[in-house]
């Protein structure tokens, strides 16, 4: 087997794209779309049509994106077997009734496209208030996809909250450490993104939380390889055909040992709040990554509104 055949049968592998030609033929169980990849999508011609539909509409440019949002969602589903994650606007992440309001939105829109609410997992910022709504949407049956997760403290706030899966970033976690340290990484064992998420699952796994973790933003497939046997892993093409194309031995690197303990006490706002603030690289990736999103949701915006 290759390494990707070799990952599927320890890791929940999932495309991180909007591309559907790479996931019809990469044949991912999942798959991961967000603003910055949808608006990808929108420039390529198998979803052509739905940028013509909505450009020439008279709806507001905030219901266009949400429609093709969920339109190229809608699309993916349809090849995939698993479930689809669509995020909501980012410029809600520190808002957490109107996050819940543009999460309901999203799944009743999913719902007039013939895609029931378990085939998809709506994206939230891992904000104390999107962690919020994370926690209130579950309740209501909606099963959430925390983003943008760089620390320890933001995943246990995830699980603390019943939150289904959380996406502990690895490669822009390594991108800070490279850039404002001297670090060095031979090894990707000793990769301070790798480390991150293993330490999550490692956490999880020994006090029984039933989150899902999904290790995302690989730089290359060190990366993913050296988080082998994590629930899941959303990858992109690119470097799921790079793992494709390998036929050497893949180990695996992450295990269940089976042994459970209590779970710790859940964080307090204050001490969830005070514990990013105080790590310089969570502080500042955590703020970029929404700038980032806000940034490509409003060219996807200006784009449909053209």
């Amino acid at each position: 087997m290759n390494k990707l055949e070799q990952l599927r049968t320890m890791t929940t592998v999932v495309a991180d794209t909007g591309d559907l030609e790479a996931i019809t033929r990469l044949k991912p169980t999942d798959a991961t779309t967000n603003p910055s990849l949808l608006l990808k999508a929108a420039a390529l011609s198998e979803f052509a049509e739905e940028v013509t539909s909505l450009t020439s509409s008279q709806d507001a440019v905030a219901d266009k994106v949400d429609r093709f949002a969920v339109s190229v969602g809608a699309r993916i589903n349809q090849v995939i077997p698993g479930v689809i994650s669509t995020e909501v606007d980012a410029r809600l992440s520190f808002d957490t009734e109107a996050t819940i309001a543009k999460a309901e939105k999203l799944i009743g829109l999913y719902d007039d496209a013939g895609i029931s609410s378990d085939r998809v997992l709506i994206k939230v910022a891992a904000t104390w208030e999107g962690i919020r709504a994370a926690e209130t949407l579950e309740q209501r049956g909606i099963h959430c996809n925390a983003t943008l997760i760089f620390s320890f403290e933001q995943a246990c706030a995830c699980a603390d909250a019943g939150v289904f899966l959380i996406s502990p970033f690895v490669g822009r976690i390594t991108d800070w450490y490279t850039a404002n340290t001297d670090l060095v990484i031979e090894d990707p064992a000793d990769d301070p993104g790798v480390q991150s998420v293993a330490r999550i699952y490692n956490h999880f796994k020994a006090h029984g939380y039933d989150t899902v973790v999904m290790g995302a933003s690989f730089r290359n497939t060190g990366q993913v390889e050296a988080l082998a046997g994590c629930d899941r892993l959303t990858i992109s093409p690119d470097l799921l055909q790079q793992l494709e194309a390998d036929e050497n031995d893949l180990p695996q690197r992450l295990k269940d040992s089976g042994d459970r303990s209590p779970p710790p006490e859940a964080l307090s706002q204050s001490d969830f709040l005070l514990a990013n603030n105080q790590d310089p690289m969570v502080a500042e990736k955590l703020s970029d990554g929404i700038r980032r999103f806000v940034a490509d949701q409003e060219k996807l915006e200006a784009l449909l509104a053209s």
